[in-house]
């Protein structure tokens, strides 16, 4: 069964670190940009970062950038999310996301109102505390 596997989180403290993983299982790997979300109250799931698997052009929240670096390994299926400098406002669940066809620019932060993202992972909670 084709599926997004999320890997990695856990328990850190503040200024510690984490990577995260998310393997495509049974896909081709040849989605146009796979990214990294997060649950914000009352918005939904936003876009922490985004990659194209093509150009390896990169988005990132404010909140995180020179803090958090994405990467892609085509031969591996997998998408890294190194999260360096953990704060606890960064505790939630991280979805890892791909689209056959959406650009980075029009995944991160979200869609269109009127186009869902083609998979998703189960997610894998990420907890910054002392």
């Amino acid at each position: 069964q084709a599926q997004l596997v999320e890997s990695g989180g856990g328990l850190v403290q503040p200024g510690g670190s984490l990577r995260l993983s998310c393997v495509a299982s049974g896909f081709t790997f040849d989605f146009s940009t796979v990214g990294w979300f997060r649950q914000v109250p009352g918005k939904g799931r936003e876009g922490v970062s985004c990659i194209s698997l093509s150009d390896n052009s990169t988005y990132y929240t404010d909140s995180v950038k020179g803090r958090f670096t994405i990467s892609r390994d085509n031969a591996k299926n997998t998408v890294y999310l190194q999260m360096n400098s953990l704060k606890p406002e960064d505790t939630d669940v991280y979805y890892c996301a791909a689209d056959r066809s959406l650009a980075v620019q029009a995944m991160c932060p979200r869609p269109p109102y009127f186009r869902s993202i083609d998979h998703w992972g189960r997610g894998t909670q990420v907890t910054v505390s002392s």
